[in-house]
């Protein structure tokens, strides 16, 4: 399978988010697609970010993980998941926390200070310290997790012109197949 990194890929407004929705349809065992397990996608994965990443100002050009070090990142990616998707649904716990700063010491004691390990473990403690966490949400369609920056807060789609429009065309359909006699 062939895949290529858009704009819509970089829309959770993080780096540390985008990382963590690398694996599309995560919790659809049959339908699940790691995209960093796919060739060469995780070396694809900086330069995509350095052009489409909310964060990219911050973090500059970033370069890939090291090929030694990719399972140590792929460690902190699920730790990222595990946590901030825990912490939208119960508020978090120490445990989860616990993990994640482990899964980033280790990154951050290993990779190059270049290198979007790095980057992504300085994105987390920018999340763990933002300072309105009711912000960060999961998509009512996909399960992405995103910063909601809507004036209101009342951004539910990881991204309207995907997310937003399926579900609101399946609304559509379920209404209209209902009203078939």
């Amino acid at each position: 399978m062939s895949f290529s990194w858009t704009p819509h890929r970089f829309a959770g407004g993080a780096l540390a988010l985008d990382v963590a929705n690398s694996v599309v349809l995560r919790h659809d065992a049959a339908r699940r697609i790691d995209r960093f397990a796919v060739s060469n996608q995780m070396r694809d994965f900086p330069q995509a970010a350095a052009e489409f990443c909310a964060e990219r100002a911050l973090f500059g050009k970033i370069v890939p993980v090291a090929r030694e070090n990719e399972a140590d990142f792929i460690a902190l990616r699920e730790a990222i998941d595990r946590y901030f998707r825990e912490r939208i649904l119960t508020g978090g716990d120490d445990q989860s926390l616990a993990a994640l700063l482990e899964a980033m010491a280790k990154v951050l004691r290993e990779a190059n200070p270049g290198s979007v390990a790095a980057a992504t473990a300085h994105s987390v403690l920018r999340l763990i310290a933002m300072p309105d966490p009711e912000r960060m949400k999961i998509c009512g369609n996909c399960g992405w997790l995103f910063i909601d920056r809507s004036k209101n807060r009342s951004r539910a789609w990881f991204d309207m012109a995907v997310c937003g429009n399926r579900a609101k065309a399946n609304r559509h359909y379920r209404r209209k197949k209902e009203e078939i006699p």
